[in-house]
């Protein structure tokens, strides 16, 4: 299993990717909620709202998730992908059947 940890703008940007990602059978779950981000840019301090975008998926999936978010945005974002060391066994038996090879 990975898990990516994606940047967003809008809700309706993580929601988008989301059913993308869905309907493509390339992830078996995703999660979006609201956070506060504060970061450096050219030089300042900045603040602001963004959105973050866990997608749960398998292995060999980068690519495509990549330009899936691509499709829909077209600013820099973060888009990290985390190894999972360990997961319940119902779950990746639900996850490797619903998500494609």
């Amino acid at each position: 299993m990975k898990i990516y940890y994606v940047t967003l703008n809008t809700d309706a940007e993580a929601k988008a990717i989301s059913f993308d990602l869905l309907e493509r059978h390339a992830a078996v779950c995703t999660n979006w909620f609201p956070i506060n981000c504060a970061y450096r840019w050219e030089g300042e301090i900045k603040t602001e709202s963004e959105f973050v975008l866990i997608i749960k998926t398998t292995e060999g999936k980068r690519d495509l998730i990549e330009k899936v978010i691509s499709k829909h945005i077209d600013y820099l974002n973060c888009i990290a992908e985390i190894k999972v060391n360990s997961i319940n066994d119902k779950y990746l038996t639900w996850l490797n059947a619903e998500v494609h090879k």
